[in-house]
């Protein structure tokens, strides 16, 4: 991401049970999470000043950390606390906000069950509008050569660092090529998501989604399927194979970065962005906002 480095900005992080100086976070080179990948992290939004679904991402960290064995050393009300905290800290009013969890450096080798578990949560401003013309001629992305494995391979259904090697390898590879990201297919060759957001399809005026068995279901997914649900419209959620997008005719992505983008093509395949994608950006635009009476639960 261009900008300034996020080694070097101001503010503060909150690192341990304390909010400390930006500069002042550091992180040993012997920690076995940079060696071996055993961190847990979350991505949130800021709207108004507000935390969107902030009890829903901590509750998903605490899920990955148990899958990878790490007991978190604090409370889901703790974390939930401490990321409001930050938030004010920094006088953020839209932005992100990242919790991670991680192993540090008191052993090395991949056996490292008496390593501390740290957590640091930074977060920056990231405004949360786009210009709606420029959103929806909707943005391109091409196959990527990369799968995600099988369930019984990786703790698919959680935030974890390891899995987004081959997500940053095809992210690079679109860049490279031109286009804004990639889709992936799962091992059985049938679509599954995006670089770090899901993906769904519209035909005859039904939305279609992969089911989230080998990949990460997403928060924000779920909230579109609920507001989605809530306008009438029928979403089926089933195994999608890729010669079925030439069939679609509206295709979007949904995450916590992107919220809900518009797609024009995927590879050979193209779409054009119509009324349902534009319905789902301006509901969900609606329902992050902090006066919204937001009750669409994520389960």
């Amino acid at each position: 991401m261009p900008g300034e480095p996020f080694d070097q900005r101001d503010g503060r992080i909150w690192y341990d049970g304390n909010l400390v100086e930006w500069s002042g976070v550091t992180l040993h080179v012997l920690s076995h999470a940079l060696h071996y990948a055993s961190a847990v992290f979350e991505g949130e939004r800021v709207y108004g000043g507000r935390i969107f679904k902030l009890t829903e991402h901590t509750r998903r960290l605490f899920h990955s950390a148990k899958t990878l064995d790490m007991k978190i050393p604090y409370s889901v009300e703790d974390i939930d606390s401490a990321c409001e905290e930050t938030v004010q800290a920094n006088n953020i009013v839209d932005g992100y906000v990242r919790p991670i969890a991680w192993r540090g450096s008191e052993m090395m080798g991949v056996s490292a069950q008496d390593a501390f578990i740290h957590l640091a949560i930074a977060t920056w401003e990231w405004p949360s509008y786009f210009d709606p013309a420029e959103r929806l001629k909707g943005i391109r992305l091409m196959m990527s050569p990369w799968r995600r494995p099988a369930p019984d391979t990786i703790p698919c259904d959680t935030k974890s660092a390891g899995l987004y090697m081959i997500c940053t390898l095809s992210k690079h590879e679109a860049e490279r090529t031109g286009y804004a990201d990639s889709l992936m297919l799962d091992y059985r060759g049938q679509v599954s998501e995006a670089t770090g957001a899901n993906v769904f399809f519209i035909r005859d005026g039904v939305i279609h989604t992969p089911t989230p068995d080998c990949f990460l279901d997403g928060i924000t997914r779920r909230t579109v399927i609920y507001l989605a649900g809530r306008c009438g419209f029928e979403v089926v959620e089933r195994a999608i194979m890729p010669e079925e997008m030439a069939n679609f005719s509206e295709c979007f992505l949904t995450g916590t970065a992107v919220e809900v983008t518009p797609v024009s093509q995927i590879g050979e395949y193209s779409f054009t962005p119509g009324c349902i994608t534009e319905t789902l950006m301006d509901k969900y635009l609606t329902e992050v906002q902090p006066e919204s009476d937001a009750t669409a639960a994520a389960e």
